[in-house]
């Protein structure tokens, strides 16, 4: 018999035998075991995006995958997530695999698999994984947060039409907001934002690579209009440790995002996440389509 798996960050789940509720974020991250590294899941519909399901809680519902597999080495450092195919609103099937285990790092791959026409199952999302044992030794920060008004001081929260997962943070932009004239005058690609989960819910990593893909497309800020856009590989590098995101608890990130070259409907897009006392979090770097 199948059973559930939520998140390590304890407060944050359901509470066996209580009747409570989990946080929205467990209930789109749970997963069944089904055999050792593979699980089943269902797309969440409080995080649907405007096709399929928000790209960060997909990539987020991998890393659980990884991080419950009982050969799992350290905590996560890196992930890439290549978004073959739009999820569709089914079922689907994750198997993560340890391909080679090393003293301090560890190695995996990641398949997601929905059934497709005639009910073979068939691959809409690849992922490359990186755990490790960290060790202490000298370090030191060479993109520190930008100076922003605090996020009290920051605009209203943000709102999306059409994309329930925009609903499951409270986003507050400082610079770089959605156009507002949608008239091809974009001069700039550049946002920052102050984002945290809209209930309230202890910061772990899966949480950590969701909230690393919740910038809108970079190519509606540049152009200043919206057109069909979406990410098409999507990595994160976690900078930050255990110990870090238990002392961020559920307070405020600071996220950066800006392009760098749009190019035959193609573009990138970097990004950083600090915590409010200015640690680094993560960076990340994203490809993604866009179209006329």
């Amino acid at each position: 018999m199948s059973r559930s798996i939520f998140p390590a960050a304890g407060p944050a789940a359901a509470d066996a035998g209580s009747g409570t509720l989990p946080h929205p974020f467990d209930a789109a991250v749970a997963l069944q075991e089904r055999g050792e590294g593979r699980f089943g899941g269902q797309p969440h519909p409080g995080w649907h995006n405007m096709v399929g399901p928000f790209g960060g809680i997909t990539a987020a519902t991998v890393l659980q995958a990884v991080l419950r597999h009982p050969a799992r080495l350290g905590d996560p450092v890196s992930l890439t997530v290549n978004y073959l195919s739009a999820v569709q609103d089914a079922p689907f099937e994750v198997e993560v695999t340890p391909v080679r285990t090393n003293r301090s790092t560890q190695h995996w791959t990641a398949t997601m698999t929905q059934a497709g026409e005639g009910g073979a199952a068939e691959p809409v999302l690849t992922a490359t994984l990186v755990t490790a044992l960290r060790r202490p030794t000298w370090g030191a920060t060479d993109m520190p947060m930008p100076e922003v008004p605090a996020p009290e001081s920051a605009g209203e929260r943000v709102r999306f039409k059409g994309a329930a997962w925009v609903s499951r943070y409270d986003m507050r932009v400082v610079q770089g907001g959605l156009p507002t004239v949608l008239d091809d005058s974009g001069d700039g690609s550049l946002t920052r934002l102050w984002l945290r989960d809209a209930q309230a819910r202890p910061l772990d990593f899966p949480a950590l690579a969701a909230l690393a893909d919740a910038f809108y497309p970079r190519a509606w800020l540049r152009r200043a209009r919206l057109v069909p856009a979406g990410t098409v590989s999507f990595t994160v590098y976690f900078h930050a440790d255990a110990a870090a995101l238990a002392t961020v608890g559920d307070g405020w990130l600071l996220g950066q995002a800006q392009a760098q070259r749009f190019s035959n409907n193609f573009a990138d897009q970097t990004g950083q996440l600090w915590s409010q006392a200015g640690e680094l979090l993560v960076t990340t770097h994203q490809w993604a389509y866009y179209k006329e």
